[in-house]
């Protein structure tokens, strides 16, 4: 059985009508920049992210790039940020010219580690930008304490956590200054293309926000800052805005199948045998319904490379997410840092390993990859 580490096939399928419904109202109106489908999206997406605005962007690497340039971030700064990300973190950190601080990570919910953000603290710290990755939400409470005792702004990278709750059902990107969402085509909550949002409660700072989408021009061709191209096409705005009713749904479903996974692999054996450890859901116990939304279902296991080219023999998908840290990329050389500057990184990097978690995967299709994945360690 071939199972794919992602089908948009089968998730896109039973929504095509509605989708097709809605390019049809963006093309008939052609209003494809910025149009009403925009607005309508921004107007029902921020109270589900329990923000007060929301503004819809070009992508989660310009949400990210925005929220430091409407902050102020440039040249002799620095930006606190985890190592084990997504490059686009600290990319965006080095594009306004600041200098990004990479600090080690949690090794049970692969997020930043608070004491290691404390550390890292300076004079010239202006910016904490944790990362909700996988789907779960930070210690975002130890890291606004440190943030607020430092006078430090707080941006969230949430581009894999929408809706994603913290302890007291607090959601990603409502907590910080500002909020970063991606809606990629394989997150959760994915476009039919590029898109993303940024979040906000301070309305001076949203108004900052939306002039700095449109190059900072308001009204019109008359600028008293300088933004970017930062808009959101109206026909992914009315795609996001259909799948948006569903998000809930498919995040149970993802959370049973995460439970399905533990059940299985329980009875395997593996977790005895030291041959593999499951993802924790730190926040299980909360009460929160979206503790952990399971944007990847990410397994630590031996011999991680030769497991995941057996599995792709037997047309199992399977993802490393992320091979190499930040801190150890090539163009951060300059930066000084070395192997084992961030050894919790740097042994997730190599033990980790995505198995498909989509909401249209079968407890059968499930078995398989477990099976698949015993039958490497067993013979």
């Amino acid at each position: 059985m071939k199972i794919p580490l992602l089908d948009l096939k089968a998730h896109h399928g039973p929504l095509k009508a509605e989708l097709l419904e809605a390019f049809e109202a963006v093309f008939d109106s052609q209003a494809f920049i910025l149009g009403p489908e925009v607005k309508a999206l921004e107007e029902v997406i921020a109270p589900y992210c329990q923000s007060e605005h929301a503004i819809g962007v070009s992508s989660g690497t310009d949400a990210l790039l925005l929220a430091l340039m409407a902050l102020g971030v440039g040249p002799g700064d620095e930006v606190i940020t985890s190592t084990y990300t997504f490059f686009a973190t600290g990319g965006v950190i080095a594009r306004v010219g600041a200098t990004p601080v990479f600090v080690d990570i949690d090794p049970v919910s692969f997020n930043l580690a608070p004491e290691k953000v404390e550390a890292a603290v300076s004079p010239k710290t202006k910016v904490i930008i944790p990362v909700h990755l996988y789907g779960q939400v930070a210690d975002m409470d130890a890291i606004l304490e440190i943030a607020n005792r430092h006078r430090l702004k707080v941006v969230e990278d949430a581009a894999q956590a929408i809706g994603a709750e913290y302890k007291d059902g607090r959601r990603a990107g409502s907590m910080g200054d500002i909020g970063c969402f991606s809606f990629f085509p394989s997150k959760n909550l994915g476009a039919l293309g590029d898109g993303g949002l940024v979040t906000a409660s301070d309305t001076d700072l949203a108004d900052r926000l939306r002039k700095m989408r449109v190059h900072g021009g308001h009204p019109k061709y008359y600028h008293q800052m300088i933004g970017g191209n930062f808009r959101l096409d109206s026909i992914q705005a009315a795609f996001v805005k259909v799948k948006l009713k569903y998000l809930d749904g498919w995040t149970r479903q993802r959370q049973e199948n995460a439970k399905h996974y533990a059940s299985l692999f329980k009875q395997s054996g593996l977790i005895e045998k030291e041959a593999l450890g499951l993802p924790r859901a730190v926040y299980a116990d909360s009460g929160c319904a979206h503790y952990h939304i399971y944007n990847q279902f990410v397994i630590r296991v031996r011999d991680r490379d030769a497991l995941r080219e057996f599995l792709a023999k037997a047309e199992i998908g399977a993802e490393i997410y992320y091979p190499v840290p930040v801190h150890l990329q090539d163009c951060f050389k300059d930066l000084g840092y070395k192997q084992g500057d961030c050894p919790e990184a740097e042994k997730a990097a190599a033990e980790s390993l995505a198995l498909p978690i989509y909401p249209e995967l079968t407890d059968e299709m499930q078995a398989v990859v477990v099976e698949g994945i015993k039958r490497f360690y067993t013979g």
